[in-house]
């Protein structure tokens, strides 16, 4: 199966209304359960330019905040939705998204490695 893994950094306290916002946009990736994140705090740090409009901070000065990193695992063919939806709902103008691909595990333990 193809499939990726989705990072996002959202503000602190936004994780779960944010992964709420997601519900329904994509498919579950594990049988039997939906709503499979991963989150931890991190701080993020940006300097707005001129001609942007910053969420959050002041044109020309940096800026550092407290944020959650959020990870998630999606099919191939649910990608572009959920990534489409993350700029949707996401707060900055600019959101950090990255997209990996993923190898399943029970791909990988399914190999015959004899």
């Amino acid at each position: 199966m193809e499939a990726y893994k989705i990072g996002v950094t959202v503000p602190l306290g936004t994780e779960q209304g944010f992964m709420d916002a997601l519900d329904g946009y994509f498919s579950p990736l594990y049988p039997g359960y939906d709503h499979v994140s991963s989150w931890w705090e991190t701080e993020g740090s940006w300097r707005p330019l001129e001609g942007s409009h910053p969420h959050q901070g002041e044109i020309g000065r940096i800026e550092r905040a407290r944020e959650v990193r959020i990870e998630f695992a999606v099919r191939a063919e649910d990608a572009g939705r959920a990534v489409r939806r993350i700029a949707e709902i996401h707060p900055f103008e600019e959101p950090a998204v990255d997209v990996m691909p993923l190898v399943p595990w029970k791909d990988v333990a399914a190999r015959d490695d004899s």
